[in-house]
């Protein structure tokens, strides 16, 4: 095979050789010169073969950090001639390329930056639901609405759309305003509807112990209560026409217990009796027909304190009375015989909030610290003295603490929790569950999930979503107090219906009841007052 003939060398190449040649030259005449003198290098004397040679360590070849610098390549394996301008064009390109990167690296980036693009290390990020949502400002922002009549107006949904357009045009109660109903003389802690649907009668348990009630059908009249005192018997013509800036509500008030009622509840039987819970651990029954107030279960020592967090009448025996505490205990109290009561402890931190299913209660659903809501099968109670427990169907856990599981008649569950979130479990055909039914996680897992400012802080009560219990449309739906001053309502889907708000509410109505069966919202505030939407 013929010979390649060798590529011309380029005008750089020739000179680069021409200088080595040239250096070469002067190198040698150098050594010349320096041996002519005596200034030469001597040569190292022989080693003798019976000397041992010491094995010095070397020391440690210091790596030099090359920084950015291009890594070296072969251009015989990458097919390349050697010093060629291909070669040198490849390698010029490489280090240009990394200096444009290094540079790139250091150089300022304008405008926003969306974290979820920029992680670093770490799982993948969620803008919703990480560990920065709970130290990131999330304070209320009062009279901005997130819900109102654009919403409305873009539904498609003709059913959707008439159900939002009836919610939405309920009317705040015009009698009063809300700053001059105080049915409570401290903050409201639970609030309820009298059943009757002919009267508007709302009763409030607050921190003290104390419970209003106040009739929204009262003309709007001066009040007989202790505060509305006329000094002067005769009033001029001037303080005639400022009559009206003196009328008051006509609000009763009972002090029925010591400490803070936590919640109450009518008897589904005789609406005469209400019940009422408190943490200075005493449930008591109200009669009111013959106006006096029976308590019906306390710790056997007035020294035992065990505050109750709730309370709940069975449907099918209203004899039995379920109750909550704080310490995660749930007890069950038969008015006919008090020493038959039993507690299970159901949580290891403070249960907030529980329920009974009104069509299926041998299912309880509890809300706790713990960060979990679980459901419970009072058919099944299994164990020995304090390991003595109802059987566990399912649970789910949030992020943060859920503060109250309500249930309504279609076997859903809605809760509240501080994640900020609103979650509706649905649980289909639950009163053909078998005895110690066991869910999977998955279907523990809610149908619907709600973005909700829940962050009340020290001074507002817990927000609570509270199901009306009997709608008359048959359509299931909600409602729970908004830390911007209003009172928001939803379906058990998820759909928001309205966003109630109207002039005079000063305050967060935090605690929020529907009525039975009516279409009337009752809320209350820290300070006691009281908004009414008819």
């Amino acid at each position: 095979m013929a010979r390649k003939a060798p590529a011309e060398l380029s005008e750089y190449e020739k000179k680069r050789q021409n200088n080595i040649a040239e250096r070469d030259i002067l190198l040698k005449q150098l050594a010349l010169d320096a041996a002519s003198v005596g200034l030469g290098p001597k040569a190292a004397p022989k080693r003798k073969s019976n000397v041992i040679s010491s094995h010095k360590k070397k020391p440690a070849v210091r790596k030099v950090n090359e920084g950015t610098l291009p890594q070296r390549t072969s251009s015989r394996l990458a097919g390349l001639t050697a010093d060629s301008e291909v070669a040198k064009r490849k390698a010029e390109d490489e280090y240009v390329a990394v200096q444009e990167a290094a540079k790139a690296k250091r150089q300022r980036v304008s405008g926003d930056l969306n974290l979820s693009d920029i992680v670093v290390a770490g799982k993948q990020w969620d803008k919703s639901e990480n560990f920065l949502v709970d130290v990131a400002s999330r304070g209320a922002n009062p009279y901005e609405r997130t819900f109102g009549e654009s919403e409305v107006k873009a539904t498609t949904d003709k059913e959707l759309r008439a159900l939002r357009e009836k919610m939405s045009g309920l009317e705040l109660y015009d009698g009063f305003e809300p700053n001059r109903i105080k049915i409570t003389p401290e903050r409201i802690y639970y609030l309820g509807f009298h059943p009757n649907a002919d009267k508007p009668l709302v009763f409030a348990g607050d921190k003290l112990g104390n419970l209003g009630i106040f009739d929204a059908s009262q003309p709007n009249r001066p009040g007989k209560t202790e505060k509305i005192k006329f000094e002067k018997q005769h009033q001029d013509q001037d303080e005639d026409e400022d009559e009206d800036d003196t009328l008051e509500p006509n609000i009763t008030s009972f002090h029925l217990h010591t400490r803070t009622i936590s919640s109450f509840q009518f008897s589904p039987l005789n609406p005469s009796y209400l019940y009422t819970s408190s943490y200075d651990s005493s449930l008591r029954l109200l009669d009111l027909t013959k106006s006096t107030s029976t308590e019906v279960y306390a710790p056997s020592s007035p020294d035992i304190d065990e505050a109750l967090s709730g309370i709940e009448v069975d449907p099918t025996s209203p004899h039995l009375l379920y109750f909550s505490r704080l310490d995660g205990y749930v007890g069950r109290t038969d008015t006919r015989s008090p020493n038959s009561t039993e507690v299970w402890q159901l949580s290891e931190k403070k249960i907030g909030g529980f329920s009974l299913n009104p069509s299926q209660p041998q299912f309880l659903a509890t809300a706790s610290l713990d960060r979990f809501m679980k459901i419970w099968d009072l058919r099944k109670i299994n164990g020995r003295d304090e390991w003595r427990l109802p059987a566990l169907v399912g649970e789910h856990e949030s992020r943060l603490s859920v503060s109250h599981a309500a249930f309504n008649a279609a076997g859903q569950v809605a809760t509240a929790s501080y994640d900020d979130t609103i979650k509706i479990h649905s649980f289909r055909g639950i009163g053909d569950w078998a005895v110690g039914k066991s869910l999977t996680d998955k279907q523990m897992e809610p149908s619907a999930t709600i973005r909700h400012n829940n962050q009340t802080g020290r001074w507002v009560t817990i927000l609570r979503a509270q199901w009306q219990q009997n709608p008359s449309d048959g359509i299931h739906r909600f409602c729970i107090g908004n830390m911007n001053r209003f009172v928001d309502i939803y379906t058990s889907k998820g759909e928001q219906l309205a966003q109630l708000s109207g002039d005079g509410i000063t305050a967060v109505p935090a605690v929020a009841q529907f009525h039975p069966s009516n279409d009337w919202i009752a809320a209350g505030t820290a300070s006691g007052k009281l908004c009414l939407w008819m």
